[in-house]
């Protein structure tokens, strides 16, 4: 006889099952240009370590997923209909991001026609974190990303000032005694910015703080994270072109330094998260 555990088991798997194949056949093409953007945007090379984060967080909440009763709710049709919508219209005017954020909503739908609102409630952020794998719109990402240019060359400048290093800054073009260093997007720090936000709610996932407000600090944390890191690397890469010349911002270099960016900004995050784990003496 088969016990009502293995039952509603088979069910879940089959309903997975034919969910998976329907969602592939539907979204094969958008994905196929999504992880296309993975490999040629340096900017979102991230994206692919998002879906296996996702399906880790879920991973962690599979005892609780277990305790719940399958309660089918038909309001999961209205968000599956909105995203598919969505889909339709975002296919017409060729835009890219809301293509792909469709399938973020038919997700949250699905669970909820299938599974019912306590599965939606406990899945609703593993599969919203989801959305850090999309490349923002470039109108967009450009808006954000040259007054992060801006705001980065005027901080590197006072800091290199304050070290006693002549420099005179254009804009975002640093004049050095023996180069000149100018900051481009990629080293605006919205890269750094997305990659933190990723990393701080995966932290908060993780965390164990009890207080919602604690927990929104620490996702906030990502921001000045990621300025605080961006920084570093601008005036180290200052200090070492006045030096050595400006060989030193270009090549090898200059990649080992997105990965000096990306190591202090976890590290900030992880500091942050011990702080706010921290009980009151006493």
């Amino acid at each position: 006889m088969i016990s009502c555990d293995n039952k509603r088991n088979n069910q879940i798997l089959v309903a997975l099952s034919l969910v998976f194949i329907a969602l592939l056949a539907l979204y094969f093409p958008f994905l196929q240009t999504l992880f296309k953007d993975w490999g040629t945007n340096d900017d979102y090379s991230h994206g692919y370590f998002i879906p296996l984060i996702s399906a880790y967080m879920i991973y962690t909440v599979k005892h609780r997923l277990a305790e719940k009763p399958i309660s089918p709710d038909n309001s999961g049709l209205v968000l599956i209909a909105g995203g598919l919508a969505l889909l339709v219209v975002a296919k017409i005017g060729t835009e890219y991001f809301t293509q792909r954020f469709s399938l973020i909503i038919v997700l949250l739908g699905l669970v909820l026609f299938l599974f019912g609102r306590e599965y939606f409630k406990i899945l609703l952020l593993p599969i919203l974190y989801l959305i850090f794998m999309i490349p923002l719109p470039a109108i967009i990402w450009n808006k954000i990303a040259f007054p992060m240019q801006l705001f980065g060359s005027f901080l590197t400048e006072y800091v290199i000032r304050l070290l006693g290093i002549p420099v005179f800054r254009e804009g975002n073009v640093l004049h050095l005694a023996e180069t000149t260093l100018e900051v481009v997007a990629a080293c605006s720090g919205l890269r750094s910015l997305v990659t933190m936000f990723a990393l701080s709610s995966l932290l908060v996932w993780m965390s164990e703080l009890s207080s919602t407000g604690r927990k929104w600090l620490l996702f906030l944390a990502a921001a000045p994270a990621a300025i605080i890191a961006n920084i570093i690397r601008l005036v180290t890469t200052a200090i070492l072109a006045s030096i050595y010349g400006s060989v030193v911002a270009q090549g090898f270099l200059h990649d080992l330094s997105g990965l000096f960016t990306f190591i202090v900004g976890l590290c900030l995050l992880l500091l942050a998260n011990k702080l706010l784990n921290r009980k009151p003496a006493g």
